[in-house]
């Protein structure tokens, strides 16, 4: 069984206090914007897929001559 990479969880327990921070700070930066709560890389679903519905529906609806 390998050994627990203790220097690795560290950082990246590190690296997560950073995120949040960071975060918060932006936070009180700009307390009007409306998405408190939702960091901007934690977008809503619907926003974040703002694709067409089908891969092929760029193509004309009646292609028969």
């Amino acid at each position: 069984m390998a050994t627990p990479n203790y220097s690795y969880e560290k950082r990246q327990r590190e690296l997560a206090k950073k995120r949040k921070n960071e975060e918060k700070r932006q936070r009180k930066l700009n307390p009007k914007d409306g998405t408190e709560g939702q960091p901007e890389d934690m977008a809503p679903a619907a926003e974040v897929e703002s694709s067409p519905a089908e891969p092929g529906s760029d193509k004309p609806a009646s292609t028969a001559g």
